[in-house]
C-alpha cells in the first residue's frame, strides 16, 4: 500500500475515523429503540441503503489500487448497519417490519446480480465503470435519504428525528473523503462527496432554524398563560355559585375556560339522579 502523495493516507486516515463516528452518530436512536421497544417514527430506508452502499464499495476497492483504507471502513460499515437493521426489524410494527424486510431483499438481491453479471461478463476498465457508477448512485442515495425527514423536519417544525450528530458528522466525512477522491483521481469517490457536503450542509441548517424556531415557540408559548385573575382580582376568592355558566370561567391551572355552546360542540349528556 503506497501513496504518492501524504495527503491520500492522512484524508484517509481521518476519513475513517469520521466515517466510523457517522456509523455510530445513530447509536442513541437504536438505544432509545431498544428501551422504549418502539421505532416510533424511525425510518429503516437510509439504513439499508447504507447497507448496500458499503457492500458495493468493497467490491470496488478490490478492482482499484490503494484503496485499502475505502475497503476498511465500509466492512466496519457493514457491521453495523446490519445491527441496526437487524434492531429495527426486532422492534418495529408488522407493516414496517415486512416494508424492511422487502427492501432488504430487493436492495441485496440487484446488488448481487451486479456483481455477478460485472465480475463473468466484464473486464477491466468496463467493470471498474460500472462497479463505479453504481456507487456513486448508492452513495448519493445514502445521502439523500434523510431528504424524507428533512421535509418532516419543514412540515412538523421538529428536529426530533433528524439528530445534529449526524448531519455534522456526515458532511465533515464527505468533505474528507471528496479531498481524498480528489488526490486519487478517483472520480467516482469525489462525486457522491460533491453530494454529501451539500445535502450535510443544508441538514444542518434546517436544525439550526427550526431548533431556534422550536426554542423561541416554547418561551414565546410560557410568557402567553393567562393569570388566574380578572380585574385584578384573583378569581379563587369568587364562589362558583356567583359565575354565569355562560359567562367565561378561569379553570384550576389558570386557562379560561368559555362556556359550553351545544351548537359547536354537540349536545351535553344529561344525567338522572339515580346515576348520581
Amino acid at each position: 500500500m503506497a501513496y504518492h502523495h501524504p495527503w491520500i493516507f492522512i484524508s484517509g486516515i481521518l476519513g475513517n475515523i469520521l466515517s466510523f463516528m457517522v456509523y455510530l452518530a445513530p447509536l442513541p436512536t437504536f438505544v432509545r429503540v431498544y428501551k422504549k421497544k418502539s421505532t416510533e417514527g424511525f425510518e429503516s430506508l437510509p439504513y439499508v441503503v447504507a447497507l448496500v452502499s458499503a457492500v458495493l464499495w468493497i467490491y470496488y476497492a478490490t478492482l482499484k489500487p490503494n484503496a485499502f483504507l475505502l475497503m476498511t471502513i465500509n466492512s466496519i460499515g457493514c457491521v453495523v448497519e446490519t445491527i441496526y437493521i437487524i434492531v429495527f426489524i426486532v422492534y418495529a410494527p408488522k407493516k414496517a417490519r415486512i416494508l424492511t424486510l422487502r427492501l432488504l431483499l430487493v436492495f441485496n438481491m440487484g446488488a448481487l446480480v451486479l456483481v455477478l453479471i460485472t465480475h463473468f461478463f466484464l473486464k477491466g476498465r468496463s467493470r471498474i465503470h460500472v462497479i463505479g457508477w453504481s456507487c456513486v448512485v448508492t452513495s448519493a442515495a445514502v445521502f439523500a435519504a434523510p431528504l424524507s425527514i428533512m421535509r418532516s423536519v419543514i412540515h412538523t417544525k421538529s428536529v426530533e428525528f433528524m439528530p445534529f450528530t449526524l448531519s455534522f458528522f456526515l458532511t465533515c466525512s464527505a468533505i474528507l473523503w471528496l479531498v481524498y477522491g480528489l488526490l486519487l483521481k478517483d472520480f467516482y469517490i469525489s462525486l457522491p462527496n460533491i453530494v454529501g457536503v451539500v445535502l450535510g450542509t443544508i441538514q444542518m441548517l434546517l436544525y439550526v432554524v427550526y431548533k431556534k424556531f422550536n426554542n423561541n415557540f416554547a418561551k414565546g408559548h410560557e410568557r402567553k398563560q393567562p393569570s388566574p385573575t380578572v380585574n385584578g382580582k384573583n378569581m379563587n376568592h369568587i364562589k362558583a355559585s356567583n359565575i354565569d355558566s355562560s359567562s367565561p370561567q378561569v379553570s384550576v391551572s389558570g386557562n379560561i375556560e368559555v362556556g359550553r355552546d351545544e351548537n359547536l360542540y354537540g349536545p351535553q349528556l344529561e344525567h338522572s339522579d339515580d346515576e348520581a
